[in-house]
């Protein structure tokens, strides 16, 4: 299983990106897809995340109202837009895949949960 994390770059304060995280190798149809960040110095950050079966979603109150994460089902793909970008966003951005017994339904956030990780994609937002 691989996760390919991209779409990252450089962007003034207030602009926008969108982050791509595409799977080879499984399908996410009953996994939880997540973001999480990494900022110089400071620990590993959960973002935002979705379970692919149900839409459920969670965001961190910094990001609400400004990041939206979705799913193309279709395509296998998560979805992470990313608007009003402030210079606090900067890190490297990291996709990740909870892969349950079952079926995932819930967004958790603790990062070992996860079973699969992206290789990351830096984001740099300039003042």
């Amino acid at each position: 299983v691989q996760l390919q994390a991209s779409g990252g770059g450089l962007v003034q304060a207030g602009g926008s990106l969108r982050l791509s995280c595409a799977a080879s190798g499984r399908t996410f149809s009953k996994d939880c897809i997540s973001w999480f960040r990494q900022a110089p110095g400071k620990e590993r950050e959960f973002v935002t995340g979705i379970s692919f079966y149900t839409g459920n979603t969670s965001y961190i109150d910094s990001v609400k109202g400004r990041f939206t994460i979705s799913r193309d089902n279709a395509k296998d793909t998560v979805y992470l837009q990313m608007n009003s970008l402030k210079p606090e966003d900067t890190a490297v951005y990291y996709c990740a895949d909870d892969i349950p017994i079952w079926r995932c339904d819930y967004v958790l956030r603790e990062r070992n949960r996860y079973d699969y990780w992206g290789q990351g994609t830096q984001v740099t937002v300039s003042s």
